[in-house]
């Protein structure tokens, strides 16, 4: 097993921990980002990342730093989940693999955030409650995040969607595939039910990529995100519930992400003036 290391800087405690998961047959890398000096921690919000190993790459210790020392968000543990080798088989949607039969291990990456993550990161920093919990991820992390908070709203509070793989869909282009009927999270979204708590940040770039299959000049990432918010919209969500973020020059890339993610923390944290 890795040895555990720890970086203290002025505002945070990083530390990496490895969780030997039953569910998942791995161990897991976990990056937690924990803030010092929490006067209440009663107040401390907790926000989960998949594809934790990208935050390594966007300097995300630095992102946080920076907003805690200018006192621009509350108080936020973050802990980010490095993916494995079968990360298209555990991300996706639980209640459905997709038309090549990839995500069919979301339903025991679910086992492990809800058996296995949550009560190890509970005893761990003796945190036995959290003000508000969030999700979020990148691209098909970004899908599994926003997939585990819809499924779980009694859990969390947001749902953050950078680049997301929203596109999942359980037909392929060759098998008769609909936009109005394939794709399995508007779908799941159709036929849920409106959590009035539920907050969502919906991030696409504009060159996240070229393919436009519906050939009505936006590329699909963008109408597969803005179709997400009129599913959500005609479920009873509004304006006040969903932030919509288009970087014109943003590519399906960290760098682009770490260009959005402050503007994400201070949505979802920022301290109240």
């Amino acid at each position: 097993m890795p040895q555990e290391k720890t970086i203290t800087l002025e505002t945070i405690l990083v530390e990496n921990l490895t969780i030997n998961s039953i569910y998942l047959e791995r161990e897991v890398l976990v990056d937690a980002y924990l803030p010092t000096n929490v006067v209440h921690p009663e107040n401390l919000n907790l926000l989960l990342i998949n594809d934790g190993q990208d935050l390594i790459k966007m300097s995300f210790d630095e992102i946080l730093e920076d907003l805690n020392t200018k006192k621009l968000i509350e108080p936020l543990f973050c802990l980010g989940i490095h993916c494995g080798e079968e990360r298209k088989r555990e991300y996706g949607i639980a209640y459905s693999a997709d038309f090549k039969g990839r995500g069919d291990k979301a339903g025991l990456y679910n086992k492990f955030i809800f058996d296995e993550l949550m009560p190890f990161i509970r005893k761990k920093y003796l945190i036995p409650s959290f003000k508000e919990k969030a999700f979020t991820g990148f691209s098909l992390g970004a899908l599994s995040a926003l997939d585990i908070v819809w499924n779980h709203a009694n859990e969390f509070t947001k749902a953050g969607v950078f680049s997301g793989s929203l596109w999942w869909r359980r037909k392929s282009y060759d098998d008769g595939y609909e936009d109005e009927f394939d794709r399995l999270m508007h779908l799941q979204i159709r036929t849920g039910i409106f959590f009035p708590w539920l907050k969502f940040y919906i991030q696409c770039g504009a060159l996240d990529e070229s393919e436009d299959r519906n050939k009505n000049g936006i590329i699909d990432s963008i109408d597969d995100a803005l179709d997400l918010i009129v599913e959500l919209k005609a479920k009873g969500y509004t304006n006040e519930h969903i932030k919509y973020v288009l970087i014109n020059d943003g590519k399906h890339d960290v760098a682009t992400w770490k260009k959005a993610f402050p503007d994400f923390l201070k949505w979802g944290w920022g301290r109240k003036k």
